[in-house]
């Protein structure tokens, strides 16, 4: 009886293998009719066969039902009708769109997509208008001859632009539900397989899941074409799976070695070849959390982080001219040149913004947890210091004036003591001119020294002097939410900066 259940196991598991195996091939095959329909398709629309195209994507989406598709069908009857001025051809146009935006909802086109319907939607009022017109109105009397229904689109039809037929890029994998990663893992994940979509260019395909080998494809994007990309994965036997979480999501991922770089943000997982690995997981203001791990084949490994720090904000600093500035913090080179935004411990800090020939402007500021302080810095020029150069010349000229006429008292008084010195009468004559003199350029020294040290005076103060408006600085301080994550592979809190 054993036996006969395991033989019916068995054979449902097999059943379900060759199951799969049949709906993989048939799904290959669907692929493969779209592409063949798709290209014959993207032929005839640059050949003008609108109606040829419009049936090869019908026969596209038939095989596979991607919502591009039914976009190309509709841009196909949109250029019969602008050609034309045919309003069946709109009407089949603005049908389509239609249907591409039901199966997609959520494209990224969609709001254009829209003001096409809306616009083709009053073409098609305005001919068939006209058409009624035409048949209803005559030239002479009772002849019942048509007018003629315009032929050049209107305005609004012109300003949509031709419409052109799009590319597409399928992206598949064996199993399903891979996870694709795009030119650069640090990206974080782009999407799931299948996947369907426009890109353009060359761009490095990664495609990983658990259990199996990762593969790294090139694909070079057509926007004119369907571009195929199916991956068979195969099972990752050798080599260990790691998990790597931590308490506060997108935190840096290094891994056996910190200069290198990171490899990625919290959530990560990867592949690790087996043997002992050292993980470091950090982010700007906590402590960094390491781990060694030992890393078994086909085994699953995890790190769980929890990172610890204390509480911290944001300095930014901007204005105009902020890159020719350089900002200090607390004395410390911050950057060398702005915009300036740094991560802070909670509490005061000293903020100091230099520029070649512009004042300083420096003041306390404070950083609170969780907040951004925005500080925008308007320095102001540096003034000129011609005028106490100008009073420093003055001050100079007075002092030596005032030295020639203290020399010059001083001769007529020389003069007078060596007369009496010699014999001559004493006392000399009181209406001697000289004692006049003598006195007159005293007088005149003492005064010119005078005014030497007021202007002395005047040009230091010049020299020190705050002139001109000082730099100033706008201080705006901004909440940065903590909330909660939940996640998949993680528990944690994000940020959110509130305006």
């Amino acid at each position: 009886m054993k036996s006969r259940v395991v033989f019916v196991v068995l054979v449902a598991i097999c059943a379900l293998g060759l199951s799969a195996r049949g709906v993989h091939a048939q799904q290959a095959d669907a692929l493969k009719k779209a592409q063949n329909a798709f290209d014959s398709a993207q032929a005839d629309f640059v050949a003008g066969k609108y109606d040829e195209a419009a049936k090869g994507f019908d026969e596209a989406y038939a095989a596979r039902q991607f919502p591009q598709f039914l976009y190309n069908a509709g841009a196909c009857h949109h250029m019969k009708g602008k050609k034309a001025s045919d309003p069946a051809a709109y009407e089949l146009a603005v049908g389509y769109y239609k249907k591409y935006l039901a199966a997609d909802p959520q494209a990224a086109d969609k709001a254009k997509v829209e003001k096409a319907i809306g616009v083709l939607d009053a073409e098609i009022k305005r001919l068939k208008d006209a058409a009624a017109a035409g048949a209803g109105s005559g030239s002479g009397s009772g002849s019942g001859a048509p007018v003629a229904a315009p032929t050049a689109p209107s305005q609004e039809v012109q300003a949509l632009g031709d419409a052109k037929v799009r590319g597409l890029v399928v992206i598949e994998s064996e199993p399903q539900n891979a996870t694709i990663y795009l030119d650069d893992r640090k990206k974080g994940a782009f999407a799931q397989t299948p996947w369907s979509g426009s890109l353009d260019g060359e761009h490095k395909i990664i495609v990983e899941k658990r259990g199996y080998m990762q593969l790294e494809k090139s694909l070079s994007a057509d926007p004119n074409k369907l571009t195929i990309l199916s991956v068979v994965m195969g099972k990752e036997d050798f080599m260990g799976w790691v998990d790597i979480k931590s308490n506060i999501p997108k935190s840096e991922v290094y891994i056996d070695d910190q200069a290198i770089g990171s490899v990625g943000k919290t959530p990560y997982s990867q592949y690790v070849k087996p043997g002992k690995h050292t993980f470091w997981v950090t982010i700007e203001g906590y402590d960094t959390y390491k781990q060694e791990i030992e890393v078994l084949p086909g085994g699953t490994h995890e790190v769980t982080a929890t990172l610890k720090g204390s509480p911290t904000g944001k300095l930014n600093v901007l204005g105009f001219g902020i890159e020719d500035s350089t900002i200090y913090v607390d004395g410390k080179l911050a950057c060398e040149r702005g915009p300036c935004l740094k991560s802070l411990p909670e509490g005061e800090h000293t903020l100091t913004v230099t520029r070649p020939n512009m004042k300083p402007y420096s003041r306390r500021v404070r950083i609170q947890a969780k907040t951004e302080t925005n500080v925008k810095v308007t320095l102001a020029p540096r003034p000129s210091r011609s005028d106490a150069v100008i009073a420093y010349i003055l001050a100079g000229a007075f002092t030596g004036g005032g030295i020639f006429l203290g020399l010059q008292s001083q001769k007529y008084r020389d003069d007078l003591r060596k007369e009496i010195d010699t014999g001559q009468p004493a006392p000399p004559d009181s209406r001697d001119p000289r004692y006049t003199k003598g006195k007159a350029f005293a007088i005149a020294a003492d005064a010119t020294f005078a005014i030497a040290g007021i202007t002395a005076l005047t040009a230091i103060y010049y020299t020190f002097r705050d002139k001109g408006a000082p730099s100033t600085g706008l201080i705006d301080v901004r909440a940065i939410a903590l909330t909660p994550q939940i996640g998949s592979g993680y528990a944690g809190v994000g940020m959110e900066v509130n305006w």
